[in-house]
C-alpha cells in the first residue's frame, strides 16, 4: 500500500466543473423533461447522470412525491420484502493518514489497536452467536502496522471458523492499493471490496485529506479500475454526505464514477452506501459544517435508487431507527445490525473513543425482531457470492427481474436457519409466521415446494441450504 505521489489516471473521468455546469444547466429543465425522465425511471430502465441532475435540481414537490413513489416500486419490484444483514468488524485503527473527519486520523493521540488472530477469532465467536453470516472488514492504512498480508490473515482466520455458526461472506473495506494486492484478495475469497470517496469534489478532497497516501485523489479513485483489473468483479462505492458543500455533486460524481465503470468493465458497482458524516473524536470540527438535512438526504437516496435500479443501497447504523425504517421503504437493500466500530468493540474490550457515534445501537436480535414487525424479511444469505452470481452474471439476473425470485426464498431459508439456532420459542414461531405469510408470493411452484421442504429440513437440523 505504498503513496503513489503524481498518479495520473488514464482518463479523468470525474471533471468538477462539467458536474457544476451541468447542474446549473439542468435547473431550466421543464416540467415535462421531469416527468419523462420519471416515466423512464418507472419503467426500471435506470437514468443517465444527466438525468439525474435534473431531478436533483428540481424542487417541485409533486415530482419529489413521485420520486419517492418509484423508488419504493423499484425497490419492491427488484428486491422483494426482504433485506440483507451484516455486521463491520474493525481490525485496526493505525492509520497514517490525516483526514480532518476522521477518528483514525494520525494526529489524533490514544492507545491505537490491531487485533490479534485470537481476538479475531473472539470478535468472530460473537458476531457468529448474534447470528452474523455477512461481515465488512475495516482498517485503517498502516502498511507497517496494518500490512496486506496482516488483512489476508484474517480472512482466513474468520473463514476458517465455525463455532457458533459461520461467516460465509467477508466483503473489505481498506485502503486503496496495487492490482497485484487486489488479486491477493481476490484469491482470499472476498466477496466485494468497498471504498467510499469521500467526496468526488478534488479540492474539498485534497482540504480533508491533507497527507498521507490518501491524499492522492486519482489514486484513491481508480481504485476500483485496478480492482476489477485483478478479477474482484463486485465493488461498492460511496460519498461521506456533509464533507462537500452540495450534496448534488457528490451524487453527480458517483452516478459518473458507475458510468465509467459500466464502460470499462462492462458492469458497475454492485452496492452504493450512503453515510451521513458524524462528530468524532481527535476530527476538526469544521469537517461538519455542511451536514445534510434529513429530507435532502431522503431526496438523494431515492433518487440514486432511481438511477441505478439493479444496485444493492447500503445503509449503517450512523442513522436512527426512524430513518432506516423510512430509507428501506425508497430504495435500502441492506443494513447493519448489532454494529460495533471499535476495534475489539464486540468483546466489550476498553479501548479508546469509536470512529464515529452510533445512532441506532440495538442489538442485532432487536434489529431483526423490529424488520419483521414491519413485514420485511431479514436475509442472512450469502448465495450469490458462493454461486458466482457476481458482477456481470448477478446484473443480467438482477435486470431480468428474476433476482427477487432468488432472493425471496434465500431470505426465508437463512432467517428460519437463524431462528433455530439462536431464537427463543416465541421467535420462532413469529419467523413461522411471517414464512408462512411470503411463501405465498414466490410465484415458482417448484421453487415454492422445494423452498417449504428446505424449511423442513432446516428445522430438522440441516443448515446452509440455498439457492
Amino acid at each position: 500500500m505504498l503513496n503513489h505521489d503524481g498518479f495520473v489516471p488514464e482518463e479523468e473521468f470525474i471533471n468538477g466543473d462539467y458536474i457544476r455546469e451541468t447542474l446549473e444547466k439542468s435547473k431550466a429543465a421543464s416540467d415535462e423533461e421531469i416527468e419523462r425522465i420519471l416515466d423512464k425511471a418507472d419503467r426500471f430502465e435506470g437514468l443517465t447522470h444527466l438525468e439525474v441532475a435534473a431531478l436533483l435540481t428540481n424542487e417541485n414537490p409533486v415530482h419529489l412525491e413521485r420520486i419517492f413513489q418509484i423508488a419504493g416500486k423499484i425497490k419492491e419490484h427488484i428486491y422483494g420484502d426482504r433485506i440483507v444483514m451484516f455486521a463491520p468488524l474493525y481490525l485496526s485503527d493505525y492509520c497514517i493518514n490525516g483526514c480532518t473527519y476522521c477518528g483514525f486520523n494520525c494526529h489524533h493521540k490514544y492507545n491505537r489497536k490491531k487485533l490479534t488472530m485470537d481476538e479475531v477469532r473472539e470478535e468472530v465467536r460473537i458476531l457468529e452467536k448474534m447470528g452474523h453470516k455477512r461481515l465488512a472488514l475495516e482498517a485503517g492504512e498502516d502498511p507497517v502496522n496494518c500490512p496486506i498480508e496482516y488483512i489476508l490473515d484474517c480472512i482466513k482466520t474468520i473463514y476458517d471458523m465455525k463455532t457458533d455458526g459461520e461467516i460465509r461472506r467477508v466483503n473489505v473495506n481498506i485502503a486503496s492499493t496495487s492490482v497485484e494486492e487486489f488479486r491477493m484478495l481476490k484469491e482470499a475469497g472476498i466477496g466485494t471490496y468497498i471504498l467510499f470517496q469521500e467526496t468526488y469534489c478534488k479540492e474539498t478532497y485534497e482540504k480533508m485529506h491533507p497527507h498521507g497516501p490518501k491524499s492522492n485523489y486519482w489514486y484513491h479513485t481508480t481504485a476500483f479500475d485496478r480492482a476489477m483489473e485483478a478479477g474482484i468483479d463486485d465493488v461498492g462505492g460511496g460519498v461521506l454526505y456533509g464533507l462537500h458543500d452540495d450534496p448534488n455533486f457528490e451524487v453527480m460524481g458517483l452516478m459518473l464514477h458507475n458510468e465509467h465503470l459500466e464502460k470499462k468493465f462492462g458492469v458497475g458497482f454492485h452496492t452504493i452506501s450512503s453515510p451521513r458524516i458524524r462528530p468524532a473524536e481527535g476530527t476538526d470540527p469544521t469537517a461538519m459544517d455542511h451536514g445534510v438535512d434529513d429530507e435532502k438526504f431522503k431526496k438523494l437516496v431515492a433518487i440514486v435508487r432511481l438511477a441505478v435500479p439493479f444496485t444493492g443501497m447500503i445503509i449503517s447504523t450512523r442513522e436512527t431507527m426512524e430513518m432506516r425504517k423510512e430509507l428501506i421503504k425508497i430504495g435500502i437493500s441492506q443494513i447493519s445490525g448489532g454494529s460495533s466500530v471499535d476495534v475489539g468493540g464486540y468483546s466489550a474490550r476498553e479501548r479508546n473513543e469509536p470512529q464515529f457515534i452510533l445512532s441506532d445501537s440495538r442489538t442485532n436480535e432487536d434489529v431483526v425482531d423490529w424488520l419483521m414487525e414491519e413485514d420485511v424479511v431479514p436475509s442472512f444469505c450469502t448465495a450469490c457470492y458462493r454461486s458466482g452470481r457476481t458482477g456481470d452474471r448477478f446484473m443480467s439476473l438482477a435486470k431480468s427481474g428474476n433476482i427477487k425470485n432468488v432472493c425471496l426464498p434465500n431470505a426465508l431459508m437463512t432467517l428460519t436457519e437463524y431462528a433455530c439456532d439462536y431464537g427463543s420459542d416465541e421467535f420462532k414461531r413469529k419467523v413461522d409466521r411471517l414464512v408462512a405469510s411470503k411463501l405465498p408470493k414466490i410465484d415458482n411452484e417448484k421453487v415454492r415446494t422445494l423452498v417449504a421442504g428446505n424449511i423442513e429440513k432446516i428445522k430438522g437440523g440441516e443448515r446452509d441450504l440455498f439457492l
